[in-house]
């Protein structure tokens, strides 16, 4: 989606496809920025034809996107959704000339209230004959709280192994490559520099807040912002609250990209700029 000379990277989540971030991708564009939001090879919904990639592939196809849209514009932000916020971060602890990340619905462990207890045991099974065999059905409530569109996702997992939140399960293979992926990213966390905004549903089914929590404490980011969501799930860029999501990842990006074309400015001036820039932003947004 073309737009200014400011572009926005966004990752979607494991075995899923860019429709899942295509309503917060519109509102980025309406909000002037450029917007990419590739399918990765080996790691979205291809990959049950393609084969499952190692993460470090899925992290180098997502670089190669980063390195294009810098070589064409001024800044570029990441933003990523699940598995693709875990990419996003991996990301921007190796690119220090990222503008700002956005991670939404940040998984780091599979430990939302919806997963299973013996989740545990799926390390184990995956050096066994079960890691050919066995898959872990996504069902009710599929990422939403808003009814109406569970019952569409519903429908459509029913009649295919695919809808606009994903696939209808992950094998043993794709959940193996996404802990070690996940491994990285609380090892490197540190090395971010990148603005940071972190989104979380208190309900995530899939991925409980305690990832918001472990961003905000350890990734190295100067400036970091929380929003935690009390009426989404885990597809929080599709949920009751995306208009929200949508808004705060705009500005926040705004922000970000102000300061880091504002970088000569003395620190207390550009704290009072930032405050106006920001109220008068969200009245653009709201308006």
């Amino acid at each position: 989606m073309d737009g200014n000379e400011h572009a926005v990277l966004l990752v979607h989540g494991l075995a899923s496809s860019p429709l899942e971030v295509r309503y917060l991708a519109t509102a980025l564009n309406r909000s002037g920025f450029t917007v990419s939001s590739p399918s990765i090879p080996r790691y979205g919904y291809a990959a049950h034809e393609q084969g499952c990639g190692h993460w470090q592939e899925w992290l180098e196809a997502v670089r190669a996107h980063y390195i294009e849209l810098q070589k064409k514009y001024d800044t570029v932000c990441v933003g990523g959704l699940s598995m693709g916020a875990t990419l996003a971060l991996a990301l921007a602890s190796q690119e220090r000339d990222i503008a700002a990340v956005a991670v939404l619905s940040l998984t780091l462990d599979y430990d939302g209230w919806v997963v299973p207890w013996y989740r545990f045991l799926f390390n184990l099974a995956y050096y066994t004959p079960l890691r050919n065999i066995y898959r872990f059905a996504e069902g009710e409530p599929y990422g939403l709280k808003n009814v109406q569109l569970r019952k569409k996702v519903a429908q459509a997992m029913s009649t295919a192994a695919m809808s606009e939140v994903g696939p209808a399960s992950l094998s043993m293979e794709q959940l193996f490559q996404a802990r070690q992926l996940s491994k990285y990213v609380r090892q490197s966390a540190g090395n971010t520099k990148s603005d940071l905004l972190v989104i979380h549903a208190v309900d995530d089914e899939t991925a409980s807040p305690k990832a918001a929590d472990f961003a905000m404490k350890n990734v190295g980011s100067p400036i970091k912002r929380k929003i935690i969501l009390d009426n989404s799930y885990h597809i929080i860029t599709m949920d009751n609250e995306r208009e929200l999501v949508a808004r705060e990842t705009a500005l926040f990006f705004q922000e970000s990209v102000h300061r880091k074309l504002s970088t000569g400015q003395t620190q207390g001036p550009q704290i009072v700029n930032e405050q106006l820039a920001r109220a008068k932003r969200l009245a653009e947004l709201n308006g």
